[in-house]
């Protein structure tokens, strides 16, 4: 591949935007911060740069629209179609890393293995551990369904093993019931926290992170003791969780925009799903505050895949509801760059726009601070030094 550089852009360094020239080689960063002789030079004056987005939540084979497998046939192919649009769809926004946090058929863990040059890069989970009658539980018993059910600290800890053998790269463990499950609530207490802990050993053996679906207060308290990486959701937070989240540096993926999705959307949805959605949102964006206020770090994932929640502009509404929740921009954006990427252990080589590091970045044509809906409007998007999405006048 050719070497190019690009010239006069406004670079996010992780603080703030610095006139920075980069250098794209083979895929990586060189040169960040110099001028080079190279064969091609793009000049960015005026615009905007920021490293690629990471999404650290998504069901890349589920989708948003409730009716979408109406008219479909759903099997290992369709889903897989399924799948890559919506990861292209995520490219739209910037988004150029995912983690992936409970797939069918194990899709996400081949199209991570595949690394599709015109596809995000994928952390993959597999199939995600569940009690028996569960969050997610496995309904039609097919071992393809997306989940894999689990009872008691030995099964638990040879279900974390099935899945790493498989090739996940993260561990997605359910702490508590949830909104879009009927018979369920957000308090409801599953896998426990000696469960967990099994599945944590395992998977830190292998140098791979962990993720617990818990919104309710003793689950996610369960899950932080058990030593898990990242609670998801995390809707109802107390003064002893978010210590115990400071003292085990517990990272926190908030997917705000999951019950909002929901409760904006109520006419084709069940009234369950509907009433639940709205009774958590307020507690939702409180604990958050409370998060954000005690220095817990935050990555960004929006749950994509739920009810009408896209991949593409709900990225978007997920950084300004960040806003709210007391974060600045500098923190907003990092909560998707790289904090993000050390939550997926893939901080060596994602998540900055730094030498030697993959060239996943996104050219805007406004500055995010100013409005992050800049990640929809005018944008250029580049995976590994390869142009994915246009919509500027740039090379």
């Amino acid at each position: 591949m050719m070497a190019v550089q690009y010239k006069n852009a406004q670079v996010f360094n992780g603080h703030e935007f610095v006139k920075t020239d980069f250098t794209v080689e083979d895929g990586y960063f060189k040169n960040v911060g110099k001028n080079s002789n190279t064969d091609q030079s793009v000049d960015l004056t005026g615009r905007f740069v920021t490293p690629g987005l990471i999404n650290a939540h998504t069901h890349m084979t589920i989708p948003a629209d409730p009716f979408y497998w109406t008219s479909r046939p759903q099997n290992t192919v369709s889903k897989t179609v399924l799948a890559m649009q919506n990861l292209k769809e995520a490219l739209s926004v910037g988004v150029t890393y995912v983690r992936d946090v409970g797939s069918t058929d194990n899709i996400d863990l081949t199209l991570m293995k595949l690394n599709l040059p015109d596809l995000p890069g994928i952390v993959g989970s597999g199939r995600a551990l569940s009690m028996t009658g569960g969050h997610g539980s496995n309904k039609s018993g097919n071992p393809d369904d997306g989940t894999l059910e689990v009872d008691g600290v030995d099964v638990v800890r040879q279900g974390a093993r099935t899945v790493l053998k498989e090739g996940a790269r993260n561990v997605k463990l359910m702490a508590t019931g949830g909104v879009a499950s009927p018979g369920e609530t957000p308090f409801d207490v599953q896998l426990s926290e000696e469960e967990m802990h099994a599945a944590v050993v395992e998977a830190h053996h292998k140098g791979f992170p962990t993720a617990a679906h818990a919104q309710g207060t003793e689950g996610i308290k369960n899950a932080v003791r058990a030593g898990i990486d990242s609670v998801e959701h995390a809707i109802f937070m107390d003064d002893e969780a978010v210590e115990l989240m400071k003292e085990h540096g517990t990272f926190v993926v908030p997917t705000l925009v999951a019950p909002r999705a929901i409760y904006e959307n109520p006419d084709h949805l069940p009234d369950f799903m509907v009433k639940k959605a709205r009774q958590v949102a307020k507690a939702h964006l409180t604990s958050i505050r409370k998060i954000v206020k005690a220095g817990v770090p935050v990555a960004m994932g929006t749950d994509a895949g739920t009810p009408y929640n896209t991949f593409g502009h709900w990225v978007v509404n997920e950084l300004k509801m960040y806003l709210d929740a007391g974060m600045t921009p500098e923190q907003v954006l990092n909560s998707a760059t790289t904090v993000a990427a050390k939550l997926l252990r893939v901080d060596d080589y994602v998540g900055k726009v730094d030498n030697e590091f993959e060239a996943n970045f996104v050219v805007l044509d406004k500055n995010p601070f100013d409005d992050f809906s800049a990640f929809e409007q005018a944008v250029a998007v580049y995976r590994k030094g390869r142009r994915v999405v246009n919509r500027l006048d740039v090379k």
